[in-house]
């Protein structure tokens, strides 16, 4: 018989972090668009409309229905496509750009993470194939994401639950919790906007990672450690993106408009 008392078990803890702008730089989403463009997977046309509703958003801020809106197209422009042609261009968007753009600041966090014993869960708006992928890549637990329907490996243009966003964060990762046991109270929480929010305020130790300008407000305003991994460059450039983004959404608008008057030009002249 061992005279030394058994040592309880260690909680079962996790550390939460949302991927774009906290894990890499920028909207994975946007460079794995920007590939099945070029893949012909859909048409200027669809740019044109995403760029209008960009324009939108940086004018008049976020709204529920916005979301909805980009949701059901980018839903419809899968639909029919095979989840393995959609992986596999993924996988080509991280060898090529993700990987890249990966916070060295981050990735050292998240392996402390793991060397601890901690769970490594991302949490993402992304769809939750190319999120999984970045999670495989990063030697993570899991990811918990949006998700597309398909029924024998192709994607129906349905969803399954709602955007993983706002909200929808704080939910998944409760329910998580709740399934797998994981203690929150001594898990943590990683992101870069108020959209996080529902998910850092699920667990006893959330930390923004290259926050917002809302965010670090709030965050100073509650206490909350913020943990900045950008250079001074990219802190400068992230606080233009509004104006740049306006700008290129501008531009991409007037560039279909002039292609739409010299159509009719070519019209009249045929008549």
């Amino acid at each position: 018989m061992s005279s030394h008392a058994e040592l309880p078990e260690r909680p079962r803890t996790a550390a939460f972090f949302d991927v774009d702008n906290t894990i890499i730089r920028g909207a994975s989403a946007f460079h794995l668009a920007r590939a099945l463009y070029q893949r012909k997977f859909f048409g200027t046309g669809d740019l044109v409309r995403f760029a209008f509703i960009q324009a939108k958003y940086l004018l008049f801020g976020e709204s529920r229905s916005q979301i909805e809106t980009v949701r059901n197209k980018a839903l419809s422009l899968i639909g029919g496509r095979s989840v393995a042609e959609i992986t596999a261009v993924g996988e080509e968007v991280y060898d090529t750009v993700l990987e890249l753009r990966i916070f060295p600041g981050t990735k050292r966090l998240l392996d402390e993470h793991m060397a601890a014993g901690d769970e490594v869960w991302l949490v993402t708006a992304t769809p939750v194939e190319i999120g999984g992928l970045i999670a495989r890549r990063l030697g993570a637990t899991g990811c918990l994401g949006t998700i597309a329907d398909h029924e024998n490996g192709y994607y129906t243009g349905a969803l399954v639950g709602d955007l993983m966003h706002g909200e929808a964060k704080g939910a998944a990762v409760r329910e998580l919790a709740e399934r797998e046991g994981i203690d929150l109270g001594g898990s943590y929480a990683y992101g870069d906007s108020l959209n996080d929010l529902p998910m850092m305020r699920s667990v006893g130790h959330p930390c923004p990672i290259n926050p917002d300008v809302r965010l670090r407000r709030f965050a100073k305003d509650v206490g909350w450690p913020i943990r900045e991994f950008r250079g001074r460059s990219q802190r400068v450039a992230g606080r233009g993106v509004r104006t740049a983004s306006w700008a290129g959404a501008a531009w991409v608008a007037g560039l279909v408009l002039r292609a739409a008057q010299r159509g009719v030009r070519r019209r009249l002249r045929g008549r």
